[in-house]
C-alpha cells in the first residue's frame, strides 16, 4: 500500500506540473485557434497525463466496441457512460476519435489551469443547485452540438458510484436524445478496478471501456430508452469486471452450484 501511495503522488505530480503549462497556453491561443483544434490541443496533454500512468503506476487499458462507433464526421450521437471515479472522464476523451462535449458541474471551471481550460472548450457546464434551469440549457446547448455533428457527453448515475454498485440512472441524457432524435450510445467503464472514487490514489492493472451498439430514440420514451441502456450498461458492466459482482453471483447461485 504504501508503494502504490509513492507511486500515486509521483503521478499526481505530474499531473500538477504538465496541467500547468499545458492550461495555460490553452488559455492563451483560445482566442487564435478553431474549437476543434483547441480540443485536440487538450486532449494531447490527456494522452501524456495517461503516459504518466502508465509509467509511474502501471495502468494501462482495454477498449472494446470502438468499431460500433459512427464514423460520419457530422453525425452526432449522445454518450451514456458509467461512473465509477475521475479515471473516465478523462480515458473517454483520450479513446474517443470524436470531439466530445461534457456536461459538467460549473464549479470544475474554478480549478486552476485545467478548469481555466476547460471552461475554453465548447462543452455545457451547470448549476446542479438549479434543475429546471440546468436541463434547459442542456437542450439549447445539445441541439447545437448535435446539429454540429459533435458527440456529447453524459453520465447518467450523476455522481461516481463504488465499485460493483449500480446507481439512480437519471433520464437527462436520454431527454436530450429524444428531444433532439439523436441516439444514443451506452458506455461500460470498469476504471474502479485502477481508481477508487473519490480518491487520487492509482493501483497498477488493466481497466477496460466497452462501448455498445447505437440506439435510436425512435419510438422511446426517456424512460424506456434509459432502461434499454441502464440494462445494457449493467450487464456490460459484469462482463468486463466480474470480480466486482462475485458476491451478487453467488447469492444468486443455486445452492448445489455453491458447494
Amino acid at each position: 500500500m504504501l508503494i502504490t501511495r509513492l507511486r500515486s503522488a509521483v503521478f499526481v505530480l505530474w499531473g500538477v506540473l504538465t496541467v500547468t503549462p499545458w492550461g495555460l497556453t490553452a488559455v492563451l491561443i483560445s482566442p487564435f485557434v478553431s474549437a476543434t483544434r483547441l480540443y485536440w490541443f487538450c486532449i494531447a496533454w490527456v494522452h501524456v497525463l495517461f503516459w504518466g500512468a502508465r509509467v509511474f503506476c502501471g495502468v494501462t487499458h482495454r477498449f472494446t466496441g470502438a468499431e460500433r462507433l459512427p464514423v460520419g464526421q457530422r453525425e452526432a450521437v449522445i454518450l451514456l457512460a458509467k461512473h465509477q471515479s475521475a479515471l473516465e472522464t478523462l480515458a473517454l476523451c483520450a479513446l474517443m476519435p470524436h470531439p466530445l462535449a461534457f456536461v459538467f458541474k460549473r464549479e470544475l471551471l474554478f480549478i486552476p489551469f485545467f478548469g481555466w481550460a476547460l471552461g475554453r472548450l465548447d462543452m455545457v457546464h451547470i448549476d446542479r443547485r438549479k434543475r429546471a434551469e440546468a436541463f434547459q440549457k442542456v437542450a439549447e446547448q445539445g441541439r447545437r452540438l448535435a446539429a454540429q455533428g459533435t458527440w456529447v457527453i453524459m453520465f447518467p448515475e450523476g455522481t461516481r458510484i463504488p465499485r460493483g454498485q449500480v446507481g439512480d440512472y437519471k433520464t437527462g441524457g436520454t431527454r436530450l436524445a429524444v428531444a433532439t432524435g439523436v441516439p444514443v450510445v451506452p458506455v461500460a467503464c470498469a476504471t474502479a478496478r485502477v481508481m477508487p472514487p473519490r480518491r487520487l490514489l492509482m493501483q497498477a492493472g488493466v481497466y477496460e471501456v466497452s462501448v455498445g451498439a447505437p440506439i435510436s430514440p425512435e419510438g422511446h420514451t426517456p424512460e424506456s430508452l434509459m432502461h434499454e441502456v441502464k440494462t445494457w450498461i449493467e450487464a456490460e458492466m459484469r462482463r468486463i469486471d466480474p470480480e466486482a459482482y462475485r458476491a451478487e453471483s453467488a447469492a444468486a447461485a443455486p445452492a448445489g452450484q455453491l458447494a
